[in-house]
C-alpha cells in the first residue's frame, strides 16, 4: 500500500502557468529538474547562490536544511520566499519566482566621467 504522504504534489509557476509534480522527500528543485522541466532559475543547487528564490503563494512546504540569511531574511521569509532547492512540498504548490537582483557594480552610469584638459 503506498502512503498517502509520498503522492507527488502539483507544483505551479504563477509567471507562466508551468506545472510539475514534486514528492514530500525532494525538493522544489529536483522535482522540477527530474522531470526536466524549466521554470525557476537554477544555480548551484545547495542554497549558497540564491538564484532559485521563490514566494511560496499557496501551500506548504517543510524545509530541507538552513536556509541562507543572505539570501531570504527572516522579514522576506515571514512573507513567503524561500528557496526552491531547500525545501520539499507538504500539499500543492503554487510559487512565484523572483526576478533576480543586480548587483549595483553591474550598472552602467549614465555618461562617462569628464576628463579635465590643460
Amino acid at each position: 500500500m503506498t502512503s498517502l504522504a509520498a503522492s507527488p504534489l502539483r507544483i505551479t509557476v504563477a509567471q507562466t502557468g508551468d506545472c510539475f509534480d514534486c514528492t514530500p522527500h525532494e525538493s522544489l528543485l529536483t522535482g522540477m529538474l527530474r522531470l526536466g522541466r524549466k521554470g525557476i532559475p537554477v544555480g548551484c543547487v545547495n542554497g549558497g547562490c540564491g538564484v532559485c528564490k521563490v514566494r511560496i503563494l499557496e501551500g506548504t512546504v517543510q524545509p530541507l536544511g538552513p536556509i541562507s540569511r543572505a539570501h531570504v531574511s527572516q522579514v522576506e521569509e515571514a512573507q513567503g520566499y524561500t528557496l526552491a532547492c531547500r525545501v520539499a512540498p507538504l500539499e500543492p504548490v503554487h510559487l512565484e519566482v523572483t526576478p533576480l537582483l543586480r548587483k549595483p557594480f553591474l550598472l552602467r552610469r549614465t555618461a562617462p566621467p569628464t576628463v579635465a584638459t590643460a
